[in-house]
């Protein structure tokens, strides 16, 4: 059977049409796979929550990466914490950290103060009857996430203190589980999964069932020692900017607490091997209304949790370092 010229280039358009879609969507299933062991990454917007500033590197580590190509930092909310609990010092510590960063240069956007109690378990026992603080920072992370997610780069909330903004952004609007990931510095491993217990895992219990209920949730559980990520021998290294020069008048307040290291969320969302083992988890789905700790994770092949129980030390260091080399020529220049 012969075909007339129109059907043969119809035949040719459709067949030039399928092999186009199936390369783009070829493409999309790469670009969006992740790059580590988690599912987010550096492609991801982050919002960072956290209170004091001065026990460990978080804030620093979030800005250098984000202006060094590493990831977009969308937003930082500022709390507090029964070992920090002055907002207004918190506040102005972050902000100080902010104007010095922008002085060198670099994109950061301006810290939003959060107050609100930590959530009270109701005698009932169900999430949806909690009462609502309607923090500042709930309402940031629920813009947030309507403004920056899509369906497969959700929102990431890495939180270095308490989970409390992040329940509560759940108890205005339920929906925000759906546009957002929470990775959190807290707890630690066992041999049979973790506890959301101190570091951080303490301060709200009912907000760390909340979380670990409603959330993609991944709980970072792998510290390392990060007195060696500007130790005092490197100090002359650094660029002679307000940035550098902050990073210099830090160093020495830094807390030598094995387990302060609040910037490992941050690092295993933005730098692809980092966290070396990732176990699958489940969480109990309810605390004591006197509960002191959260809910413990139990190891399962399906569970609906990621906990983070080994990372890469050097590794940090050498982000931190390589970050600063990468910054903007506005950055480096005196």
């Amino acid at each position: 059977m012969t075909t007339s010229p129109s059907t043969r280039s119809a035949a040719v358009t459709a067949l030039a049409l399928g092999l186009l879609i199936g390369c783009s969507q070829t493409r999309n299933l790469g670009s969006s796979s992740p790059h580590g062991l988690l599912p987010v990454d550096e492609r991801n917007p982050i919002l960072l929550t956290n209170d004091g500033l001065y026990d460990n590197w978080q804030g620093e580590y979030a800005i250098l990466l984000a202006n060094s190509g590493g990831l977009k930092l969308a937003g930082i909310v500022v709390g507090t914490s029964p070992n920090v609990s002055d907002l207004d010092t918190n506040i102005k510590e972050w902000g100080k950290l902010v104007t010095e960063a922008r002085k060198s240069g670099l994109e950061v956007p301006e810290p939003t103060p959060s107050s609100g109690d930590k959530l009270v378990r109701p005698a009932s026992g169900q999430i949806e009857a909690t009462v609502a603080n309607d923090s500042e920072g709930a309402r940031a992370i629920v813009e947030l996430s309507k403004e920056l997610s899509l369906p497969y780069r959700p929102l990431v909330v890495v939180t270095g203190g308490r989970l409390t903004d992040v329940a509560d952004a759940y108890l205005i609007d339920p929906s925000v589980a759906e546009r957002t990931v929470v990775v959190s510095s807290l707890g630690a491993a066992t041999d049979t999964g973790g506890t959301m217990t101190d570091p951080n895992g303490e301060m709200d219990p009912w907000a760390d069932v909340i979380v670990t209920s409603r959330f993609r949730f991944v709980q970072v559980s792998a510290f390392y020692d990060q007195l060696q990520d500007v130790p005092e021998s490197r100090l002359s290294e650094l660029p002679d900017t307000p940035m550098g020069r902050w990073i210099a008048e830090k160093q020495p307040r830094i807390w030598n607490l094995p387990k302060a290291a609040d910037q490992v969320g941050v690092l295993a969302v933005a730098v692809p091997g980092f966290a070396l083992q990732v176990d699958r988890v489940a969480a109990a789905t309810s605390v004591a209304a006197d509960a002191t700790v959260g809910p413990t994770l139990v190891t399962r092949a399906d569970g609906p949790s990621w906990l983070v129980r080994r990372c890469n030390g050097a590794q940090a260091a050498e982000s931190f370092w390589n970050a600063l080399r990468a910054l903007p020529d506005a950055a480096i220049a005196p």
